[in-house]
């Protein structure tokens, strides 16, 4: 299995209470680390993804939670619905402009809370998005950060073949940096990670 996601949830449930609250969730699209159903007010969860959105239209069905989540696929800058906190969840470094997003995450909700990646991760390195992690960080530093918390857990893969098949997404660079893993097995890289209240 790759990382302790259980372990990550119950660290964004400690770190911020989204209880009650509306909930603009930026790249809702992936894996899921906050639970859409049990925790906030309502949901509205926004994927630029077609292929990510309609998985998540699926489980959204599957758990009954159309009254409390609404789905938008757009690029996060479209986006006008208001909300009390913007969640940025491990996506924050893919964005083009990560101080126009976060300027723009504050015109849309009082509160923003970013999970993502730290700089100096040899996961974010694996992955070839060293460059985008420091930018977003910086930029999180810049808008100004009320609290924070570091983590570390480990990316575990039973072998090469699963590990190309998690890093091939991100290009030819993480693919060559996975390299020096072929033939080896019970792979463990370490992932350091962090929680942001803006």
């Amino acid at each position: 299995m790759a990382a302790d996601y259980d372990q990550m949830a119950r660290e964004l449930d400690h770190f911020y209470n989204f209880a009650g609250k509306v909930v603009v969730f930026v790249g809702a699209g992936t894996k899921q680390l906050l639970d859409m159903g049990r925790i906030p007010k309502k949901t509205i969860a926004i994927d630029q993804n077609a292929e990510a959105v309609q998985q998540l239209r699926q489980q959204v069905e599957a758990r009954h939670l159309e009254s409390v989540v609404e789905i938008v696929q757009s690029d996060f800058f479209d986006v006008i619905s208001r909300g009390d906190v913007v969640y940025f969840e491990f996506c924050l470094h893919e964005m083009t402009d990560p101080d126009k997003a976060l300027v723009h995450a504050k015109s849309l909700a009082p509160d923003i809370v970013v999970y993502d990646h730290l700089p100096g991760s040899e996961w974010a390195y694996l992955g070839a998005e060293e460059d985008k992690v420091v930018r977003s960080t910086q930029a999180m530093e810049r808008f100004g950060i009320r609290s924070r918390q570091l983590f570390r857990t480990d990316q575990h893969f039973k072998d090469y073949a699963e590990l190309l098949v998690k890093v091939s997404p991100q290009g030819p660079l993480a693919v060559e940096r996975a390299a020096r893993f072929a033939n080896v097995t019970g792979i463990v890289i370490p992932m350091e990670y962090g929680l942001a209240l803006l």
